[in-house]
């Protein structure tokens, strides 16, 4: 399932819009929806992402598959799978603490965003310098 650039820009505004309508509905007390709710399209979005992400890592194992004809390696695709996991982890411990389900600290709750920022600075890092010989 392949995406064009443009239909995957638009669905993501198309998600991002929505939960932004719904956050400041929320917010401004227009809405009495849980916040669970709130953040479906935000799960709804990433649930996507993960879903194409997990085919094209199973594409891999086709018996005509040319790894040469492969932009991204599996290490990156692995990458990219945890991130949005990590993302995941925290919009779900971030609505239990907003639902007062929990009394955990904020600093526990932002460990898997920590994470995640971490990552994305090493992989940026990874790929800035990887190739570059001086």
């Amino acid at each position: 399932m392949k995406m064009s650039l443009a239909q995957r820009v638009f669905l993501s505004w198309i998600f991002a819009l929505i939960f932004l309508i719904m956050l400041v509905l929320k917010l401004d007390s227009k809405l009495n929806w849980s916040w669970y709710l709130i953040f479906l399209p935000v799960w709804t979005f990433d649930t996507i992402l993960i879903l194409i992400q997990i085919m094209e890592m199973a594409g891999r194992c086709k018996p005509d598959f040319d790894p040469r004809n492969e932009e991204k390696s599996v290490k990156r695709r692995l990458w990219y799978l945890a991130a949005l996991l990590l993302k995941k982890a925290f919009c779900l411990t971030l609505c239990s603490r907003l639902e007062k389900m929990t009394e955990t600290w904020v600093s526990v709750i932002c460990v898997p965003l920590w994470l995640l920022l971490g990552g994305a600075v090493l992989d940026l890092g990874y790929s800035v310098f990887h190739n570059r010989r001086d």
